[in-house]
């Protein structure tokens, strides 16, 4: 009696096995979405970082190169906020930061939030690109994400041989270095857009 349940029991795992492994098979765009993602993150300096931030989005980005930019954007944005955020707790603690590097932090956490305000309105115009305006406007982008970018390097310079304890040091040095990484893939990401589509296309 329990062998004969046993062989029951086998059947229908078998049969639910083969049903979970045919409706995988039978919807190819998910490899076709991750694929997309794949070669797009192949033109960025950072490809892991790229294929591992963009692909959990693959569903919703699908091989429209306007919402694979738009999203890079809003992953470097929330980045951005948190290292900000992060940034400035770590200043308010007493001790944390010493007197002598409370300046460059200082600095810093400013570049961090002008940085914010560019990426911000990078996504901002994004989401007004129009066929009339695209090439002003994909300019504009361009130059915000630039600009982005380049704070992120000045704090990272400025706070080289800083002193700082090793903590402190390796947590504000790999946050920075993640957004700084993250918006050179979003800058590849909108440059190839900007190459690659018509003003004419929805």
């Amino acid at each position: 009696m329990e062998g004969s349940f046993l062989r029951h029991a086998l059947v229908a795992l078998l049969i639910i096995l083969l049903q979970f492994s045919t409706n995988l098979a039978s919807n190819p765009s998910d490899n076709s979405n991750i694929e997309y993602i794949r070669t797009s993150c192949s033109g960025t300096i950072y490809r892991r970082l790229c294929y591992r931030s963009l692909s959990v989005y693959a569903a919703k980005i699908k091989s429209n190169p306007k919402t694979l930019a738009n999203t890079a954007l809003n992953i470097t944005l929330k980045a951005t906020k948190s290292t900000s955020r992060m940034m400035v707790k770590m200043s308010r603690i007493p001790g944390m930061i010493p007197r002598e590097t409370a300046g460059a932090v200082a600095d810093c956490i400013e570049v961090i939030g002008d940085s914010i305000d560019e990426l911000q309105d990078s996504m901002d115009e994004l989401g007004h690109i129009r066929n009339s305006n695209f090439l002003l406007t994909m300019g504009d982008v361009q130059t915000w994400v630039s600009a982005a970018l380049t704070d992120e390097d000045t704090c990272v310079d400025g706070l080289q041989g800083r002193p700082l304890n090793g903590y402190t040091k390796t947590m504000i040095r790999r946050h920075i270095l993640k957004v700084a990484h993250l918006t050179s893939n979003a800058l590849a990401l909108i440059n190839s857009y900007a190459a690659g589509s018509n003003p004419s296309s929805p």
